[in-house]
């Protein structure tokens, strides 16, 4: 009797939220929309915020209890409660350069992002793109450059001409990301890339619309999302622009042909298999002479109730709870 009930215990669900970088705050918007979406109906659905050591469950924005990182549970009523799945939400460290994710492999806890080797690759900007290079995938030159490393703006001007971007190499949501147009601004953009990363990218300005495709691969079916077209009404898709409502249309479906669309659908889900991707991920671009120049791969994409994947999962009819628990049961397999 014991056994046949335990068949139909709802599974706990961790939503992890939060991290160790300037997107804590974009984390947990994120997260408030990932568990409205997740079905309560099916699942035991749990807030996890982590913030440096201090990992804690939520309920009702109240602390219930603090996470016992041994085994990835915690203490309610008297009653151990271990997790069976973490969808992780974090953006920026730990969780999406792989850290948390070998946390979870060691302790064989299924989660919805890619793995550790994809993760950590994906993360930085700089490897990622250097590995597509040996598969053809278009994108812009750039350089790399170390905190405390001398630049020479001269050099760099002459090599990436100018306007240019300083980025950090290992972050998102364009914290750090400045558009620089003349020589004067160099220095002051490269520290402020500093702030955000110990290594910072100098990459080639190529003037074209912005598109992103999100996509997901099941086990048994692949999940190619609407492209959306990205029309920042700031100099570029900063993070004012990013998440500041009105600063910024988004059309998606976007205004390019079919054929266009296809091929931008095509290269994410070749881009998603070569750096083994798992989970959800959205692909950025910049077209330009019908070409899409690779930008970045997003393996925790924003979830927020306007950011872009959500609002791909809408133009299709689909609700994103749905595609939520297709990815928990595909994982917990």
């Amino acid at each position: 009797m014991d056994y046949e009930i335990s068949i139909f215990m709802k599974k706990n669900i961790a939503v992890v939220y939060g991290g160790d970088s300037s997107e804590f705050v974009v984390s947990v918007k994120s997260s408030i929309n990932v568990y409205q979406s997740i079905d309560s109906n099916i699942y035991n659905v749990w807030k996890v915020q982590m913030k440096g050591l201090e990992w804690d469950v939520f309920e009702n924005d109240q602390l219930i209890a603090p996470i016992d990182k041994n085994n990835f549970s915690f203490v309610k009523d008297g009653e151990k409660i271990k997790f069976d799945f973490a969808y992780i939400t974090i953006h920026g460290t730990p969780g999406e350069d792989g850290k948390l994710q070998g946390y979870f492999d060691m302790l064989k806890i299924p989660y919805s992002t890619c793995g550790v080797y994809s993760s950590a690759l994906t993360f930085n900007k700089y490897f990622c793109s250097n590995y597509l290079r040996n598969f053809n995938v278009p994108m812009v030159k750039s350089v790399r450059l170390f905190k405390g490393e001398v630049a020479d703006a001269d050099e760099l001007i002459e090599e990436l001409g100018l306007p240019l971007f300083v980025k950090p190499n290992a972050g998102g949501s364009s914290f750090g990301v400045t558009k620089v147009k003349e020589k004067g601004q160099l220095l002051a953009a490269l520290e402020m890339a500093m702030n955000e990363s110990a290594d910072i990218l100098v990459e080639q300005f190529i003037d074209g619309p912005e598109f992103t495709c999100g996509l997901v691969k099941l086990s048994d079916q692949e999940i190619l999302f609407p492209v959306t077209e990205v029309i920042p009404q700031n100099e570029f898709f900063d993070f004012e622009a990013k998440y500041t409502a009105g600063k910024t249309d988004e059309i998606t479906p976007a205004r390019i042909s079919p054929e266009l669309t296809k091929k931008i659908q095509q290269l994410s889900s070749r881009i998603y298999d070569l750096c083994d991707c798992s989970g959800i991920v959205r692909i950025d671009y910049i077209l330009k002479d019908n070409e899409f120049y690779f930008l970045e791969v997003n393996t925790t994409p924003g979830m927020t109730a306007t950011s872009f994947v959500p609002q791909q999962i809408s133009a299709m009819d689909r609700k994103l709870g749905d595609v939520l628990g297709l990815i928990i049961e595909d994982k917990l397999k």
